[in-house]
């Protein structure tokens, strides 16, 4: 397994061989489909693999180009969509063993976009149970003995091996950015409300995210460009100038093992080289109880959200979601509420980190993927989903156990189009620093 994907590899150089005719949508599917089959057994990403229904679209995308028919840029591209967004005709199971007795009867906005788009859907990958902190079936395709991490554990885990191209997956706390690290993919949560989340199973909605994992941050662009509510074009701009980093301390330093944080300083050293900008910016007064006053909300809107359903089927609650349902139906509503001022504080205060940067910079996680008897820690990932703010996840390197690790790029409240012109020269530098 590699990092970075062969520049062959990318989803435009696939799409510009599609365009050509030097490649099928059918040969690209079966290529997946024959991954699937390798892998599956030991990674254990998918809940549902519609093999036939793939071969059939393919056809159709094969036959639309051949009448001078492209759609896009993802047109026969082979994807996997996590299992809490509604496909017309599945279910959706949302990681319970009750829910989904029926198929949907309508794309989730996100999956109607990429279909609209071209691409090919080719099933439904693994999420842990109620998008929460339960460990999931799936295994990180590095050690299958670690965790792939949650809960876009089965996009995270099929993207790594070549099961798909790219997939689907939301965020509350930590579940694009940290399966991403973990597994040594891209991932990307944008700013809330970028990307519309009717038809997705939900946790907390005021902190839901929708976003994609793929190979490179490029593969990241042509999926945000179809799914964002507002048009956003050529996202990964490669002509764009050494970017200003702010280099985050606090609680980043603290928690971040020593591998990972040395790491993390080598490449930010690499990328200085190379022409970036490197400050350090200190955390704002708000993060210091960030983590606690995210608990709060996600408890409480989760609570409010699962309440009757929780009370009628407990047994379908493994022990961290019947925990955080628990604690939030517990909660007294002045925390709630003291909960959403901060947030607002937050939100407001991390605006001011990037006076005289471009970007924010931090490792994605506090180290390379632990067993699978946790989804990991998400201290790192959480504060983004609480303010609200863009982030990208790219592979950085590997630690001394040969797994992932990764830094992640925070961007302003919007500005997705600088966050990623940023994360498309960080990425290159570091390529070329690997080879």
């Amino acid at each position: 397994m590699e990092l970075f994907p062969d520049s062959a590899d990318t989803l435009e150089s696939l799409a510009a061989k599609l365009a050509t005719g030097r490649l099928t949508c059918r040969q690209l599917v079966e290529r997946c489909l024959q991954r699937i089959e390798e892998r599956e057994a030991e990674v254990r990403a998918w809940v549902l693999v519609d093999a036939e229904g793939a071969r059939r679209q393919a056809d159709e995308r094969d036959r639309e180009l051949k009448n001078g028919l492209r759609r896009g840029p993802l047109h026969g591209i082979p994807l996997g969509i996590k299992d809490l967004f509604d496909v017309q005709g599945w279910p959706t199971k949302a990681g319970s063993r009750l829910l989904g007795q029926s198929p949907a009867v309508e794309d989730a906005v996100a999956v109607a976009r990429l279909r609209s788009a071209g691409a090919v859907l080719l099933g439904k990958t693994v999420t842990t149970p109620y998008a929460s902190f339960d460990p999931p079936p799936t295994r990180n395709p590095w050690n299958p003995a670690r965790t792939p991490g949650g809960s876009s554990s089965g996009s995270a885990a099929a993207v790594a091996v070549g099961m798909c191209l790219a997939a689907l997956g939301s965020q509350t706390g930590g579940s694009i950015t940290r399966p991403a690290s973990y597994c040594g993919v891209a991932g990307c949560k944008p700013t809330y409300g970028l990307i519309s989340v009717r038809g997705v199973f939900p946790l907390a909605p005021s902190m839901d995210h929708v976003g994609p994992l793929g190979r490179c941050v490029a593969d990241l662009a042509c999926l945000l460009e179809v799914i964002a509510d507002v048009p956003l074009h050529r996202l990964a701009r490669s002509e764009a100038p050494p970017p200003r980093l702010g280099r985050l301390g606090g609680f980043f330093r603290d928690l971040a093992d020593p591998e990972t944080w040395e790491l993390f300083e080598r490449i930010l050293h690499r990328l200085s080289e190379s022409g970036a900008t490197v400050q350090d910016v200190p955390l704002p007064p708000s993060f210091i109880d960030i983590h606690r006053q995210h608990r709060i909300i996600m408890a409480v809107e989760a609570a409010a959200f699962h309440q009757e359903r929780f009370r009628q089927y407990p047994d379908d609650y493994p022990a961290k979601i019947t925990q955080l349902l628990t604690e939030g139906l517990n909660m007294p509503a002045v925390e709630y509420a003291k909960a959403r001022q901060e947030q607002e504080r937050a939100k407001g205060e991390i605006l001011d980190c990037f006076r005289d940067c471009d970007v924010l910079a931090a490792p994605a996680t506090t180290g390379p993927a632990p067993d699978r008897a946790t989804t990991g820690d998400p201290a790192f990932n959480s504060p983004w989903s609480f303010t609200h703010l863009p982030v990208v996840s790219l592979p950085i390197g590997l630690s001394s156990q040969g797994l992932p690790l990764a830094m992640q790029l925070i961007g302003r409240p919007f500005e997705e189009a600088r966050l990623f012109a940023a994360a498309v020269w960080c990425e290159e530098q570091i390529r070329q620093a690997m080879t």
